[in-house]
């Protein structure tokens, strides 16, 4: 009865689709009258969904977790349907009506609006999977099947963007050279050398991935070098003068800041690995009694496992960190917060106070005075201070052949390098107390 009064009030043709979905609904959640934004925003949640209509095939869904859906209802080859807009108020009431004579011309013309929304959800990911774009997505997520560090992957990201407005809707296979400098130009014009010189090798990067699945054939980034000023390469600021260093490593034993932090100051020199990987290290990674902390391979450069072998000095250095953070994850853990690492400025940061420049010291330094000073000390071979230093030797065929970690020279250099440090550190020859008889004095 109530379905037949409905056909008449607003025609059998136009609503005929919508009966079945409707002849459960009370009678007042269906007003006589189109919608307002009032009654939407006053519409309550029951218990049970119920909906309200605008006619003209529309209504509005309003779920018991207060969610309000538009949805339209139609009949297609006799087929009832209901096809989705979004919801309110992301989609407003007039936005709603738009899409809804929009999908009800599509009826009108024999096209099925949801088997058109299909298909252009299919036909613009066929068009994005050849666009400068959608490959760029397919490079990163290989990078990260790869085990590329997330920060890696951030940084792709970021030149990425660069080019995004200029490149990412393009198909790529129409990309050409004078595209890619424009790019390039406008960040050599704000003096962004290094991030142009950048921004072009992961486009070629992008490209070169097309090419090997046949959507490009050739790579226009190539005729693009030299065609930009090249950065002056910037060497990271470090102390070489064995003097200097010992007047710094007195500094560094006289900062007044937060333990965690100081450790880490005075573990670096020692070790000299990258920042990074000090400060992301986890206490699993760390052999106390065998001396040795192993850096995965997700968190080196080279994506290699990385042992360094523990001198005493930062075994006592280690021991007494472990008494302040050895119940968590990390070892050098934020003060903010336990679960997340230094900040990758603390150290850095910690030198200024410390009255030395950025362009004196720099955390990242450690690793070419400890190359410098044990190369000019003549006691260890290049081989085990380029594997101290986690370097790959640019010779491929060497480096598959001559794999030798070094690893017992390796350790008779991390104690001689933590005893010259001392040495240093005290501007005299003599060590009152070595750490290694400090360690054995331990109970």
């Amino acid at each position: 009865m109530f379905a037949c009064g409905y056909r008449r009030a607003f025609g059998a043709s136009e609503n005929a689709g919508i009966i079945a979905g409707i002849r459960s609904i009370p009678a007042k959640a269906l007003p006589a009258m189109p919608l307002t934004d009032t009654q939407i925003r006053n519409a309550k949640p029951t218990e049970r969904q119920f909906k309200l209509s605008d006619g003209g095939w529309l209504f509005l869904v309003v779920m018991p977790s207060g969610s309000k859906l538009w949805r339209m209802a139609y009949r297609f080859h006799g087929i009832e349907k209901t096809l989705s807009f979004g919801g309110y108020p992301e989609v407003s009431l007039k936005d709603a009506r738009t899409r809804r004579d929009e999908a009800k011309a599509l009826v009108t013309q024999g096209i099925d609006p949801s088997q058109k929304r299909k298909l252009d959800k299919l036909s613009h990911a066929a068009s994005m999977a050849t666009t400068f774009g959608g490959i760029a997505e397919e490079y990163l997520e290989k990078q990260r099947r790869d085990g590329r560090s997330e920060r890696t992957l951030e940084k792709g990201r970021w030149l990425l963007a660069l080019a995004r407005p200029a490149l990412w809707d393009r198909p790529i296979a129409e990309i050409r050279a004078p595209e890619i400098l424009a790019v390039l130009k406008k960040l050599e014009a704000k003096g962004h050398l290094e991030s142009a010189k950048r921004v072009r090798g992961i486009c070629g990067s992008v490209i070169r991935c097309a090419i090997v699945t046949a959507r490009a054939e050739n790579d226009p980034t190539q005729g693009l070098r030299g065609a930009i000023s090249m950065p002056k390469p910037e060497h990271r600021a470090a102390i070489l003068d064995p003097v200097a260093l010992g007047g710094f490593l007195r500094a560094l034993d006289g900062f007044e800041g937060q333990p965690v932090t100081r450790a880490a100051l005075q573990l670096l020199p020692l070790v000299f690995t990258r920042p990074g990987e000090l400060r992301l290290a986890e206490w699993q990674e760390f052999d106390l009694k065998a001396a040795i902390w192993t850096i995965p391979a997700s968190r080196t450069k080279m994506r290699r496992e990385h042992r360094v072998p523990l001198a005493p000095q930062a075994m006592l250095i280690l021991r007494d960190l472990h008494a302040l953070t050895g119940g968590g994850r990390l070892v050098f853990p934020s003060l903010r917060s336990p679960q997340r690492p230094l900040s990758e400025n603390t150290l850095n940061a910690c030198y200024r106070r410390l009255g030395y420049g950025k362009d004196e010291v720099t955390a990242h330094g450690f690793r070419a005075t400890a190359s410098t000073l044990l190369n000019e000390s003549g006691r260890f071979s290049a081989d085990a201070i380029e594997r101290a230093l986690a370097h790959q030797d640019p010779d491929a065929v060497r480096r598959a052949y001559h794999r030798g970690a070094y690893w017992t020279e390796r350790v008779e250099m991390a104690v001689w390098w933590a005893d010259f440090l001392d040495k240093l550190k005290i501007g005299g020859d003599v060590v009152p107390l070595r750490a290694a008889d400090r360690l054995a004095a331990e109970p």
